[in-house]
C-alpha cells in the first residue's frame, strides 16, 4: 500500500486530508512537526511550510540532499516567494490554502503516476550530450564537463528533454506535458522557476547558464552550440 506522510501542525487539516487519502486507498502517516516528520518512511510527502519547530523549506532542502521522494507543499496564497523557492528546491507540486482535500488527493495521485512513469521508463537510452552538458538516463546523472550536477528528479527530466532536442524551441506548455505530464495541474510559472534553478546549478558547476535561452514570447531552447 502506498504510504503518504502528512506534515502539518493543524489537526483539522491532517484529519481532513487523511480521510480523503484513506478513502482513495492510501496508507496515511501524520506528523505535527519536523521532528516527527523525520521518522517514518513514505512514498510521498504532503508538507506544510510553516511548522512549529522550523521552516518546511529547510526540511525540503535537507530531504533533497538524500532523497527523491515526491513532495507536495502546502502554502498560503500570499506566500509566492515560498512557492517559488519550494519548486526550486525540488518540490513536485504545490497546493494553495485554503484547499479541497479532494484536490490534494487528486494531485497526490497525479504526482505518484508521474513518478512511477519516469521510474518504469526503459533505461536503454544512451547518454545525451550537448556542448559541455551531459545527462545519462540510465544512471540519472547529469554533469557540466566533469562536474556532476545535483538535480532534483524534475530538473533532471527537464534538462534531458532539452538535450534530446538541442536547438528546438519548446513552448512552456510543451515542457509541462513532457516533464510534468498533462494530468498535473501546474502553471507556466513552474517551468520558469525550474529553468532558473537549472541555470543557477549549471553556473555553479562552471558552465554557461545562457545555454538555456529564453525565446521571448514563446518559451525556451537549449543553444545547440553548447
Amino acid at each position: 500500500m502506498t504510504r503518504v506522510l502528512i506534515v502539518d501542525d493543524e489537526p483539522a487539516i491532517r484529519e481532513s486530508l487523511a480521510f480523503a487519502l484513506k478513502r482513495d486507498g492510501f496508507e496515511v502517516v501524520e506528523a505535527a512537526s519536523l521532528k516527527e516528520a523525520r521518522q517514518p518512511e513514505a512514498d510521498l510527502i504532503v508538507l506544510d511550510l510553516v511548522l512549529p519547530d522550523g521552516n518546511g523549506l529547510d526540511f525540503l532542502r535537507s530531504l533533497r540532499a538524500k532523497s527523491d521522494v515526491p513532495v507536495i507543499v502546502l502554502t498560503s496564497r500570499d506566500e509566492e516567494t515560498d512557492r517559488v523557492v519550494g519548486l526550486e528546491m525540488g518540490a513536485d507540486d504545490y497546493v494553495l490554502k485554503p484547499f479541497s482535500p479532494r484536490e490534494v488527493a487528486a494531485r497526490v495521485r497525479a504526482v505518484l503516476r508521474r513518478a512511477a512513469g519516469k521510474a518504469t521508463q526503459p533505461s536503454e537510452e544512451s547518454a545525451l550530450k550537448a556542448g559541455t552538458l551531459s545527462v545519462d538516463p540510465r544512471t540519472r546523472k547529469a554533469a557540466v564537463g566533469s562536474s556532476e550536477l545535483a538535480l532534483s528528479r524534475t530538473e533532471f527530466n527537464l534538462l534531458a528533454a532539452f538535450l534530446r532536442s538541442p536547438g528546438r524551441v519548446f513552448e512552456r506548455s510543451q515542457l509541462l506535458d513532457a516533464v510534468w505530464g498533462s494530468d498535473v495541474v501546474v502553471g507556466d510559472r513552474t517551468v520558469d522557476v525550474h529553468i532558473k534553478a537549472l541555470r543557477r546549478k549549471i553556473e555553479e558547476a562552471g558552465g554557461d547558464p545562457r545555454v538555456l535561452e529564453t525565446v521571448r514570447g514563446v518559451g525556451y531552447r537549449l543553444r545547440d552550440d553548447g
